[in-house]
């Protein structure tokens, strides 16, 4: 299969494969023992506000069109879709513990949990998938005992610090030592584009956020995220941004704010190749 590519953002790289369209972030791409991507909207089957690659079955698409979607990336990136493990996201901070008897949930068959923002597994053979259309990506992989994370981190996931207790997890359930991990913020909406409320805001007194004439503010989520990273034991040369805006791409990812509303998801896949 030809695969194209070109590079943006900081470390990471476009691949257009099978006329699907995905990312891929270098710090990642240096573990053989991971496979991971994180979608774009281009090279699916669904039409209108939601095409072409929506990867979401809660946005009025077709099941037929989500599932062919799926296996549309799935065929790109180099992964069974059966694999798959999906989150069901209700902007908490609730991580589950997932493994191979998990593979299917949400795509092959329904899923048996409910308000899951964050996934983590140590098992080969298990992609991890959450969704995404401004918040943030948050990859983690623990290069000593090769154990994974994949977090949804909205404004509430990430003012209740669900990065921290995906780490604190992987902690009680593999061993894993921050300094063991390394973690990359993927796109999602950057501070030029995020304007909240002060109610909001106040939630970030380290988060940089300014105040502008109107009595907004504007967030940066991402570097909220990273600073939790680092408080959580991370260095921060182990911390690794897409350097990807979704609301400065709406053409290339989907943003709940650049189309109000009108969007599909995209959708992150963590997994571990090798044991």
């Amino acid at each position: 299969m030809t695969d194209r590519q070109e590079t943006i953002g900081t470390g990471t790289t476009v691949h257009r494969r099978c006329d699907v369209t995905y990312l891929t972030f270098e710090a990642l791409e240096a573990e053989p023992w991971l496979v991971h991507a994180f979608s774009t909207r281009l090279g699916g089957v669904s039409r209108g506000d939601i095409g072409s690659m929506n990867l979401s079955f809660e946005r009025g698409d077709d099941p037929d069109n989500v599932r062919e979607n799926y296996r549309r990336i799935a065929d790109a990136v180099g992964f069974d879709p059966a694999d798959i493990v999906m989150s069901d996201q209700t902007h908490t901070v609730n991580v589950r513990r997932v493994g191979r008897v998990d593979r299917g949930a949400g795509l092959m068959r329904p899923k048996p949990w409910h308000d899951v923002d964050a996934l983590i597994t140590d098992e080969p053979g298990v992609i991890l998938t959450t969704f995404y259309a401004d918040c943030v990506p948050v990859y983690l992989a623990d290069t000593k005992r090769h154990a994974i994370g994949l977090v949804h981190a909205g404004w509430r996931g990430t003012a209740g610090r669900i990065s921290r207790e995906a780490i604190r997890a992987m902690g009680e359930a593999f061993g894993t030592v921050p300094s063991d991990l390394i973690a990359v913020i993927g796109p999602s909406i950057c501070r030029n584009c995020y304007e909240v409320s002060e109610e909001v805001a106040l939630k970030f007194p380290a988060a940089c956020s300014y105040k502008k004439a109107d009595g907004h503010y504007q967030l940066d989520l991402q570097l909220a995220n990273r600073l939790i990273l680092m408080e959580e034991g991370l260095a921060p040369s182990r911390i690794r941004d897409a350097g990807v805006c979704t609301c400065c791409r709406p053409d290339f990812l989907f943003s709940h704010r650049a189309s109000g509303g009108k969007r599909g998801n995209l959708a992150a896949f963590l997994g571990i190749v090798s044991p």
